[in-house]
């Protein structure tokens, strides 16, 4: 199974988007929410809390301070 390239979330087969680039790269979307905040937003997914990457800096810097 792919994972989103912007939530990190599982993609089940048969739904979500693929994104080809210009440059040959393909992204992976699990709904249009994700593609959006990447492609036409420009957000970076570290600094949205509910994705998988933001969490985990999240979860590093508590366990880090202890």
């Amino acid at each position: 199974m792919a994972r989103c390239n912007f939530c990190g979330e599982k993609i089940e087969k048969g739904t979500g988007k693929m994104y080809v680039e210009v440059t040959g790269s393909v992204l992976n979307f699990c709904s249009s929410k994700c593609e959006k905040n990447l492609l036409k937003l420009g957000r970076k997914p570290r600094n949205i809390a509910w994705t998988k990457e933001a969490q985990d800096i999240k979860k590093a810097q508590k366990g880090g301070s202890k």
